[in-house]
């Protein structure tokens, strides 16, 4: 009797089944963050324009406007067009390699960079001064106004950051994107048991033997 597809993985679950869930867990991670990314930025857009800071939380926050030419917290300023491209291999690569994502942890940290590169990604496009150079809308500012103390930042930022940094931890646990845990250091990853072989006939081998005795 052959064996059903699902059991001959090692798992055995079959691969669209053990990785379709994580990739819808990695879609609805994205777009709910570019979905609320571009709404702050509107609103942001309509009620801050040419308004002085807004603070919040007795000074621990505010709230202003600022167009921002370079990467996450106004990092490299004059490469716009350069982390347009990368922002875009960035997404690229995270599709690709969402085929074997097998990993809850990996889902989730690959969808937060998802969103925040795609909500910024947006703002490259759509945005003033033009396509490939639109300045991102950034918004929130810690400890004082005008990124005096930190750079102002977006949702976008924040979902990379948090992403990236979810990223480092699962390598650091060894946490790899199919789900399986990376062998420690010495220690060998496991070989997977060889199929079994087919079940011989009983008696065929004494007929492929000798004659049968008189």
């Amino acid at each position: 009797m052959s064996e059903h597809p699902s059991q001959r993985s090692g798992s055995g679950v079959a691969p669209d089944r053990a990785t379709g869930p994580k990739v819808m867990l990695l879609s609805l991670i994205a777009v709910t963050l570019l979905a609320a990314d571009i709404v702050t930025k509107v609103v942001a857009v309509a009620q801050l324009e040419d308004r002085a800071p807004v603070e919040l939380l007795g000074g621990l926050v505010y709230l202003q406007l600022v167009r921002n030419p370079g990467a996450a917290f106004s990092f490299a300023t004059g490469y716009t067009w350069v982390l347009t491209l990368v922002a875009c291999a960035v997404v690229v690569v995270i599709i690709r390699v969402a085929r074997r994502l097998r990993s809850t942890g990996w889902a989730v940290a690959l969808g937060m960079v998802l969103g925040g590169a795609l909500g910024n990604l947006v703002d490259r496009f759509f945005r003033s001064p033009g396509p490939m150079r639109g300045h991102v809308v950034d918004v929130v500012s810690v400890f004082a106004p005008d990124g005096r103390v930190f750079p102002v930042f977006n949702l976008a930022d924040s979902a990379i950051v948090c992403g990236g940094a979810l990223l480092v931890l699962l390598a650091l646990l060894g946490r790899e994107l199919d789900g399986t845990r990376a062998p420690a250091r010495g220690e060998s990853r496991p070989v997977p048991d060889a199929p079994d072989a087919p079940d011989r006939v009983e008696g065929r081998s004494d007929e492929r033997g000798g004659p049968a005795g008189g």
